[in-house]
């Protein structure tokens, strides 16, 4: 799948350049917690998050995501386009929740390119 496609599946808006409209997608991964990300997530995938902050997009440089979808119709400020124009990942934002685009994608053919994470859990009890 290319960008081109993945944005019209979420009905998105691309919020950065367009130089990159071709990209190729490989699959998918949703999450909020970056730590997940950079534990779990495989390359080229691209990221769907509801956080909107710029450490997304330093996130998605260290774990070699191929582009971000915001979901839920959130509105990253100026300075997260910013920095993902300068890092050249494709920034997209879909009216659809996480759940839904999830869905969405995975019913297209994209599929999941998160890992389980190995270990034990220090989520607590």
């Amino acid at each position: 799948m290319d960008l081109l496609e993945l944005n019209q599946i979420s009905n998105g808006v691309l919020l950065t350049d367009g130089n990159h409209i071709n990209r190729e997608i490989k699959g998918a991964c949703g999450a909020d917690l970056m730590s997940d990300v950079l534990a779990s997530i495989q390359p080229n995938a691209v990221l769907l998050t509801g956080l909107c902050n710029p450490q997304v997009v330093r996130t998605a440089l260290m774990a070699d995501v191929s582009a971000i979808v915001l979901v839920r119709g959130k509105n990253p400020p100026q300075e997260t386009i910013n920095l993902a124009n300068a890092e050249s990942i494709p920034l997209i934002k879909t009216p659809y929740g996480m759940y839904e685009l999830c869905g969405r994608l995975f019913r297209a053919g994209l599929p999941s390119l998160e890992m389980p994470v190995v270990g034990t859990c220090d989520c607590g009890d």
